[in-house]
Order: structure tokens, then sequence, then C-alpha cells
């Protein structure tokens, strides 16, 4: 995609629909213009996120769905690609409400299910009590595309592995041992 080659400014309307192998006339016809590129991506990521979705709502073990999601969530965070188009994303939704919102949508719902799977996780006792599971959850999410970006950007892996991140998360949510 010519928004991870090139940036989304650099990006134009014809580099797209060269890109996608259709005419200028054709991609008009589809979208507005390059910002209704964008939010069409915006509707793919909420399909990309929705296995995501269906797994922190499954039954098993909280504990376990946690991880679950930790592991797979994080190797999807950290695509380069996925790095790179989060970046161009979040840099254009500072600039324009309306792509913020619909990115915020998405990481709403994400939210939102984690924040359930570590009330359930509360209730059941597996996870110590945490007063603002929302916050929590948002912590987490916080910490996972944090080290996906540092993973990205880093040529040396002096960062935190992926099962040193699940350690951390895992020691914040859980009962300590007796």
């Amino acid at each position: 995609m010519s928004f991870l080659e090139k940036g989304y400014h650099q990006t134009g309307v014809r580099d797209i629909a060269k890109r996608a192998g259709v005419s200028l006339g054709n991609l008009y016809n589809h979208f507005s213009g390059k910002h209704a590129v964008l939010a069409e991506i915006a509707a793919l990521e909420r399909e990309e996120l929705q296995p995501f979705l269906s797994y922190l709502r499954n039954d098993v073990a909280p504990l376990e769905v946690l991880e679950g999601f930790v592991r797979n969530y994080l190797i999807h965070l950290s695509a380069p690609e996925n790095v790179i188009l989060s970046l161009e994303i979040a840099s254009e939704a500072v600039r324009k409400p309306d792509i913020a919102k619909m990115f915020l949508e998405n990481q709403n719902a994400l939210l939102d299910a984690l924040a359930s799977l570590l009330t359930r996780g509360v209730k059941e006792g597996c996870f110590r009590s945490l007063p603002d599971t929302r916050g929590a959850a948002s912590l987490i999410l916080d910490a996972m595309e944090g080290k996906a970006l540092r993973a990205t950007l880093q040529t040396d892996k002096t960062t935190i592995g992926h099962a040193e991140l699940w350690d951390f998360i895992k020691n914040a949510v859980t009962n300590p041992p007796d």
C-alpha cells in the first residue's frame, strides 16, 4: 500500500490508483479521495479486530484467554506494516477528528472486551482486585503497542521480549502466590 511506502501525506490519489491497478476514474467511483481510503482502512481494521474481540469473549479460563490474547495480538501489532500504518493513522488522526473517531471506536471495542475479561477474572478470583478494569485494560494495550513499536525500531534485541511482557502483565493482574 502506498501509505506504507510513502506515508499518508506523500501519497497522492494517483499513487493509490496505480498501486491498486485501477484507473484514477475508477478509484474516484468508489472513493472521494485518500481521506475516504483511510476511512475504509478503519473499517478494515475493525474486521481485523473481530477475531481478537471474539477470543476475549470466550468462556475459557480468564488467565488462559489473556495469555493467548497477549501473544496473538502482540504478533499482530508487531508486524512492521501494522506499526507503520498505525503511526500514519495516529498522525492523521491528530489532525482530523473524524479519522480519530473511527479508529478510537475500534480501540474502544478492544478496550471494552479486554476490560470485560479482566472483570470476569476478578469475579472468578483468578485476577487480583482491579478497581478500574478499563484502566488496567488500557495500560495492557499501551504496553503491547509500545512493545510492538520498540521491537520494530530496535535493531538489537535488548528490549523486553514477548515472554517478558507476558510475565509482567500476568504478575500485574494475578493474585500473588501464597
